[in-house]
């Protein structure tokens, strides 16, 4: 069994990490933390979270700036579900340490600081990290993970949806070199995190766009899908799920059998990806670990829309995560994600 505790247990993501832990047959939810200013130090994980009332023994530790070094020798694995800068921070004092660090946050998903400090609006200051650290979309990147040497960065969740259903054309040379592709995603409210504001105020949403053309997951999308493209999210009245559509014209000798043939290659041995007859609803992959993708090709167009739906607190965060995990450590990927 290995010892697992989570860094930023009191938001949504710190939440379905500890429920998944709990139950998780080969890792063991030992400690759960918050910062030393929370307002949720000290209270039982139940307490703060109504749907582990069941799990007993687990209490929100504070954790100060100067404690973080020596939980990097208390366990096996660290999650860390923090803000960007906080991790940016607390993954350097982890470095070199015993445990196995997946950052949840987008503080280690792109190479380039440079770009990352445009994007996430402060310097880099730990580039040589950077470099070591290996990208977790778990379907494409499982050698990497494998032999990951301490750091593996959790992709963002609109990436996940994005990248899942685009990089099967990508990879294959399938789309025109002449036009980007378009992808337009919605999110439910609880991507915007537990913390109440105006924005994300149930009452206050209404279907909207937002981040055009400045959303920080775009970079993180071209970067790992090998091409650039129009990226556009949008906020739903919905609490949790995203639903992503991207349209993109292939190249003119492309067939409707190359894009099939494409997706099957891609995700037929991949267990929490499905492949859909129809398509896919926010409501098929709440409270899933899975990923639903279908796409229609119009061959006089030579343009294929591809769309895929996930629950972005668990396959766009804490179920990639220990998919992550559980490929690092050697299990079946699935592990304690599936009954």
């Amino acid at each position: 069994m290995y010892s697992t505790c989570i860094l930023g247990a009191s938001g949504y993501t710190g939440a379905e990490l500890a429920k998944i832990l709990w139950a998780h047959p080969d890792f063991s939810l030992d400690g759960c933390f918050v910062s030393a200013q929370s307002a949720d130090a000290g209270k039982r994980l139940g307490e703060v979270h109504g749907a582990l009332s069941h799990v007993h023994g687990i209490e929100m530790q504070a954790l100060a700036d100067d404690q973080v070094q020596a939980l990097g020798e208390l366990y096996d694995l660290i999650f860390m579900a923090l803000p960007h800068e906080v991790s940016h921070h607390w993954a350097q004092q982890l470095r070199g340490t015993k445990a196995i660090i997946f950052d949840l946050s987008g503080a280690f998903r792109l190479s380039d600081a440079a770009t990352f400090e445009h994007y996430y609006g402060f310097a880099h200051a730990y580039p040589d990290l950077l470099e070591e650290r290996v990208y977790g979309l778990a379907e494409w990147h499982a050698n990497e993970i494998a032999n990951a040497m301490q750091l593996i960065a959790v992709p963002g969740c609109y990436p996940t949806a994005s990248m899942l259903a685009l990089k099967p054309l990508t990879s294959n040379h399938l789309l025109s070199t002449k036009q980007l592709p378009v992808i337009n995603a919605t999110s439910g409210v609880s991507g915007a995190g537990r913390k109440a504001s105006m924005t994300s105020s149930f009452f206050e949403v209404s279907l909207q766009a937002y981040g055009v053309h400045t959303h920080r997951h775009t970079p993180e999308i071209e970067e790992f899908s090998d091409t650039k493209v129009i990226f556009t999210p949008h906020l739903g009245a919905f609490k949790r799920g995203i639903l992503a559509t991207v349209t993109a014209f292939v190249e003119p000798h492309v067939s409707a059998q190359d894009i099939t043939k494409a997706f099957h290659d891609a995700y037929d041995d991949k267990p929490l990806v499905r492949l859909c007859t129809s398509w896919p609803k926010v409501d098929n992959v709440a409270h899933t670990p899975f990923c639903d993708i279908h796409w229609a090709f119009d061959e006089q167009k030579q343009c294929v829309i591809v769309t895929a739906a996930i629950d972005n607190l668990l396959k766009g965060a804490a179920s990639q995560a220990i998919q992550c995990a559980n490929i690092r450590f050697a299990l079946n990927e699935a592990q304690g994600l599936l009954p």
